[in-house]
């Protein structure tokens, strides 16, 4: 088994790319230890110290330290991938849902007036931003939209990046204001 890695924008996070199937559907996102307890997988890459989040995609894993250098940690995150898909254990238990877990999903839209605008708002971040984030590393959720403000959350590897809030002001925000007039702002939440 060859796993790639990738850097991300994000320097305390690193992509490793098994070159199989990481998740069918979705995505799972574990910020820490605690929240991993449906994944086989991210509970022994957590073991490795100075490991502290591990957000799970369709076809790779995002890997964020919180110390040590990556020429340090590197090998023992790829020993653990590695053994891991070789053991042929599962990524997420079958009954395990939840916990740390997300489905990739938004939170379910607004009803009334702005269920047209949030529809629009969903479609263009699952179309246009989506498999950008997905490229660095991350995924970004839609929370909801309130009085001209869309509120999102981001994971993975956007989740703490240096340059996340650049992202969000002049890529996520600017292009969600061309398309929709009615979106005045952008702001992250957890």
């Amino acid at each position: 088994m060859f796993i790639q890695t990738e850097s991300t924008p994000n320097p305390a996070t690193l992509k490793f790319i098994p070159g199989c199937a990481v998740l069918a559907e979705g995505a799972a996102d574990f910020p820490n230890a605690a929240s991993a307890a449906a994944s086989p997988l991210a509970l022994r890459l957590f073991e490795i110290t100075g490991v502290t989040g591990i957000f799970l995609g369709a076809d790779f894993i995002t890997v964020t330290k919180s110390d040590g250098e990556w020429h340090h940690l590197k090998p023992m995150i790829l020993g653990a991938i590695m053994e891991h898909f070789t053991s042929g254990r599962p990524v997420m238990l079958a009954t395990g849902a939840g916990g740390g877990a997300a489905a990739g999903g938004h939170a379910q839209g607004a009803g009334g007036e702005d269920a047209e605008i949030v529809e629009q708002i969903i479609e263009l971040l699952d179309t246009k931003v989506r498999p950008a984030v997905a490229q660095d590393g991350g995924d970004i959720v839609f929370r909801s939209f309130s009085e001209g403000i869309v509120y999102v959350h981001l994971q993975g590897s956007c989740a703490g990046c240096p340059s996340s809030t650049l992202t969000l002001k002049n890529g996520i925000e600017n292009m969600l204001r061309h398309y929709i007039p009615e979106v005045l702002e952008v702001r992250q939440t957890s």
